[in-house]
């Protein structure tokens, strides 16, 4: 998955519902439609949200189904 120009390499086997992981981002408009397309593509339901972790700006996405 490419964010913001910065590659990401998610092990999505182990992405199970209830887990979540988290993306720094600068354009979370763009880092979300590449979460929604690459959700959509796997099939899987995600809740997203645009949160401040660890004083960086980023996207944290919870599988929910």
């Amino acid at each position: 998955m490419r964010i913001n120009g910065i590659n990401y390499e998610i092990d999505w086997t182990k992405f199970r519902k209830g887990r979540s992981f988290f993306v720094p981002c600068l354009d979370a408009e763009e880092a979300k439609a590449v979460v929604a397309s690459t959700m959509d593509r796997l099939g899987f339901e995600v809740k997203v949200k645009l949160v401040i972790e660890d004083g960086f700006r980023g996207l944290r996405v919870w599988r929910v189904g």
